[in-house]
């Protein structure tokens, strides 16, 4: 069986570019970003979760296969598209990924049909920290980042980098100061989010909650799930979208 059956496919276009999306649920929109290296069965079974909490899911397709099997294989093809591909920030610092304005683009989409104080954002991986530049947009009152790595820390000073550009992390501070909180998970010996955690401390401050569990493990809600971490994306979303 499918575990895409019972999803409605569609799709979303901006400024010219067009990417596939699935849709399932009724409440306040979230938009749920899968992770390397694609829509796989946990990115699925972590969506439905959210579903059944009494939310409208909508997961963008940005790369791999729909239902993609997690192997060394499946992650090494889609890391090497996503390196070159121009919609990426995977190696440089102090820059917002192109694919933000198509995120936002999406945001405000679902928002205007939705309606509500505005839609979640919930990036993972390699997109973890996407939620932060489609908080830049208004639409997105739930911004939650789940193991933010992106750009990948092969350095230190890549390790700390936000994946924002200057002029977007202002907006986000200010935005996080007027009441928007950032919702973090992460395992805290994972390597791959780098110092982040501590910047998002630094520049955020409180408005920054930190959902952190022992260990190096990698995916707090797919792979390496933990009820931990779930439970308090639940909760955020509720609070931040059912008011």
């Amino acid at each position: 069986m499918n575990p895409l059956d019972g999803w409605t496919q569609g799709s979303h276009t901006f400024d010219g570019v067009t990417h596939g999306t699935y849709r399932k649920g009724t409440g306040p929109g979230v938009i749920v970003i899968h992770e390397i290296p694609g829509i796989s069965r946990p990115v699925i079974k972590f969506a439905e979760e959210i579903v059944d909490a009494g939310f409208t899911v909508v997961m963008p397709h940005l790369f791999g296969k729909p239902d993609v099997r997690v192997n060394l294989a499946t992650v090494a093809s889609a890391v090497r598209k996503v390196c070159v591909s121009n919609e990426f920030v995977t190696l440089h610092s102090g820059k917002t990924a192109p694919i933000a304005d198509w995120l936002r683009s999406l945001a405000r989409e679902v928002h205007g049909e939705l309606g509500g104080p505005g839609v979640g954002a919930l990036g993972m991986c390699m997109t973890g920290g996407f939620a932060l530049g489609m908080m830049v947009d208004p639409s997105v009152a739930a911004p939650v980042l789940c193991q933010p790595s992106a750009p990948f820390a092969v350095t230190p000073a890549l390790g700390r980098d936000l994946g924002l550009s200057p002029a977007d992390l202002a907006t986000v501070k200010q935005r996080a100061a007027n009441g928007c909180p950032v919702l973090g998970t992460r395992f805290t010996s994972d390597p791959a989010v780098g110092k982040r955690f501590d910047v998002l401390t630094r520049e955020l401050g409180e408005n920054f909650i930190k959902v952190e569990m022992p260990g190096i493990k990698h995916a707090t809600t797919t792979l390496h799930r933990q009820q931990k971490a779930v439970d308090a994306i639940l909760d955020f979303l509720a609070t931040q979208l059912k008011r």
